[in-house]
C-alpha cells in the first residue's frame, strides 16, 4: 500500500491566518492519520513580495499549533536551477515561447476582441507572441526587450493528449488544458511560475495526496497538464471548502484578528485555535462548484 505523503506550501507574504491554519491541519492529519509523512514546503518564488520574517512566522505558528513536519523545509528559492533545467525541456520540445507583450498591451487587444476567450481570472492572454517568427523573437531579444516565457497551450494539448485526476470530493475530472490558456511559466526575475515550481516540488518530494483550497482548483487542469508533459505520477488531491467569516467572506492574509499570531496574544490556546478552526469549517463553507 502506498505510504501518504501530504505537504503544506505557503507563500511567505503575510501571517498565517485561520484559513491557512485549516488548510494545513488538513494535511497533517491526513498524514498522521495514515501514519504517513507531512512535509512543509516554502513557496518563496515571488522575491519581491516574500519575506523571511513571515517564513519564522509562519514556522513558529505551526509548531505552536503542535502541526509538526518531517524532514527539512524546502525553500523554493534555493531550487531555481532545479526548476531551470525542466523549463529547458520543455522549450526544447517547442512547448514555450517568449512573449514581449505589457500589460497595458495585452488590456487593449483583449479590450479590441469582440470574443476575448476568458478563464477562471478573467480574460486570457491572446496569444500574440505566439505567431512570431523565430528570427523575430531573436530579434528582439537581441534588443533587450522585456519579455517573460508562456507555455504553448494549444502545443501543449496536442503533445498531453488527454488526461485527468481525481479529487475525493468531485471525483474523476477530466483535465482542460486550454483552461488558463497561455500561462506565464517563467519571468525575468522569476525564472519559474508557480504552477512550474508546484508541479516539480510534488514531484521530487513523491506527495501522494495533495490537500489545498477549492480556489486552487483550476490551477490544478494546469498542473495535471505539466504532470503528462513531464512523465509525473498525478497526486490524488482533496480541495476543501474555503473558511469563510460571519458574512461569508473568506480569511485573508490582511484579516489581522484572524492570524494565528492575534489569537495567541489574545490568550486562546492552540486546542481551542484549531478547535475554532474545524468549527468554521463545519459551519461556515463556500460551497465547492457543481
Amino acid at each position: 500500500m502506498m505510504s501518504v505523503v501530504t505537504r503544506f506550501a505557503p507563500s511567505p507574504t503575510g501571517e498565517l491566518h485561520l484559513g491557512s491554519a485549516y488548510s494545513a491541519w488538513t494535511g497533517w492529519h491526513r498524514a498522521r492519520e495514515a501514519g504517513g509523512t507531512f512535509l512543509v514546503r516554502i513557496e518563496d518564488t515571488d522575491i519581491r513580495r516574500c519575506k523571511r520574517e513571515y517564513e519564522t512566522s509562519i514556522l513558529a505558528d505551526l509548531k505552536w499549533l503542535g502541526l509538526d513536519w518531517d524532514g527539512e523545509v524546502r525553500r523554493q528559492s534555493e531550487h531555481f536551477a532545479t526548476y531551470g533545467k525542466v523549463l529547458d525541456q520543455l522549450d526544447q520540445r517547442g512547448l514555450v515561447y517568449p512573449c514581449f507583450c505589457s500589460r497595458a498591451e495585452i488590456e487593449r487587444e483583449i479590450a479590441a476582441s469582440a470574443n476575448a476567450p476568458h478563464g477562471p481570472d478573467g480574460p486570457l492572454y491572446p496569444g500574440t507572441c505566439r505567431h512570431l517568427s523565430v528570427q523575430e523573437r531573436r530579434d528582439r531579444i537581441a534588443a533587450g526587450q522585456e519579455l517573460c516565457l508562456r507555455l504553448d497551450c494549444e502545443g501543449a494539448a496536442r503533445e498531453a493528449g488527454p488526461y485527468h485526476f481525481f479529487d475525493e470530493s468531485l471525483g474523476r475530472i477530466e483535465g482542460q488544458p486550454r483552461l488558463m490558456g497561455d500561462f506565464v511559466i517563467a519571468r525575468k526575475d522569476t525564472p519559474t511560475s508557480y504552477h512550474l515550481s508546484v508541479t516539480v516540488d510534488d514531484h521530487l518530494q513523491g506527495v501522494t495526496l495533495v490537500t489545498r483550497g477549492i480556489d486552487v482548483l483550476p490551477s490544478t487542469h494546469v498542473h495535471g497538464l505539466l504532470q503528462k508533459l513531464l512523465g509525473y505520477a498525478a497526486p490524488q488531491y482533496a480541495h476543501h471548502r474555503l473558511l469563510t467569516d460571519a458574512t461569508g467572506r473568506r480569511f485573508a492574509k490582511r484579516d489581522r484578528d484572524m492570524t494565528i499570531r492575534a489569537m495567541r496574544e489574545s490568550g486562546m490556546s492552540a486546542v481551542e485555535v484549531i478547535d475554532k478552526a474545524l468549527d468554521a469549517a463545519e459551519k461556515r463553507q463556500a460551497p465547492l462548484p457543481r
